[in-house]
């Protein structure tokens, strides 16, 4: 089993919800707790905790984290809590600090075991990096899906990193020889139209057609949905999915034109690592047979 800590945005993009559902099917791995950051935490954790109600893993704690940014950038809103808004939940999460004292004293209590996987804006985890400076030496590893690296051009952005650039830096300064970063370049390549979405994800059952009323909400301004955070979830269990570069990611904190850049330089043995290819059949069938119903 992995221990995992999911650090989420949960509520705009609805590929969060999908990594979730994924992580819960995922019989490798042990969810030891949630975190919602940037905006509406408590909204976020909402849609956690339908999630995981209808996966009947209602055990596992969420914790709706900070609102962010730590100085600029922005923070959005949570369209998808409208398909959740009527169904039972939780309306009392406390938000802010207490989120990033479960983090921290998770990952003490089980040093070098978890792996901690943050695919929103990284409000909470460079703000616990700051605060801790050893907590990522405690931590097996950090997965992130922020940054991109390999394509778009010089001043291509990505939003995770964009949304709160102080954090960004904060963490990829703290998370050298733990950190890898699974960027835009790499999850673009891994989209399914609307169609098959709902085809596939309401055959599956469980958690993952929970997700299908957020996904509504998602295809009424899009037709697809991109696996960004699926991608970096599976890595934690199937890492032959994709290949790999180590080298230095430099984040741009100031504000202007490239704020919240992520600037790579490929280097042997370099502090970071990030993901510079993916088989995209081999991921869609990891995906769909670790999110399959067994009990249908």
């Amino acid at each position: 089993m992995t221990p995992v800590l999911f650090d989420t945005d949960i509520g705009n993009d609805i590929d969060d919800a999908v990594a979730l559902a994924y992580l819960l099917c995922q019989k490798d791995c042990e969810l030891v707790g949630i975190t919602t950051a940037t905006g509406d935490t408590a909204k976020r954790a909402a849609l956690c905790e339908v999630i995981c109600r209808a996966a009947g893993r209602e055990e596992i704690p969420i914790h709706a984290g900070l609102a962010g940014p730590l100085l600029h950038g922005t923070a959005q809103g949570v369209a998808q809590y409208a398909a959740i808004e009527s169904l039972p939940h939780r309306k009392d999460y406390p938000t802010g600090f207490g989120a990033l004292e479960f983090l921290r004293n998770t990952i003490r209590s089980r040093p070098g075991e978890i792996t901690l996987l943050a695919v929103g804006p990284l409000t909470n985890i460079g703000t616990l990096f700051a605060a801790d400076p050893e907590l990522p030496r405690l931590l097996k590893r950090i997965v992130l899906m922020c940054g991109r690296f390999t394509d778009g051009g010089p001043g291509a952005r990505e939003w995770n990193a964009l949304l709160d650039p102080i954090a960004t830096a904060l963490t990829y300064k703290h998370g050298t020889g733990k950190l890898l970063s699974v960027g835009l370049d790499v999850t673009l390549k891994c989209v399914l139209p609307a169609a098959p979405v709902r085809e596939r994800f309401a055959a599956a059952g469980g958690a993952l057609a929970a997700t299908l009323g957020m996904a509504e909400v998602w295809f009424n301004h899009a037709d697809h949905l991109t696996f960004h955070d699926p991608l970096a979830a599976a890595l934690l269990f199937a890492p032959e999915l994709c290949t790999y570069q180590s080298g230095t990611v430099t984040p741009v904190m100031e504000p202007g034109p490239l704020e919240g850049l992520t600037r790579w330089q490929a280097e042997k043995n370099g502090p970071h690592e990030i993901a510079i290819s993916v088989d995209v059949d081999a991921f869609f069938a990891h995906y769909f047979r670790v999110t399959r119903d067994e009990s249908g």
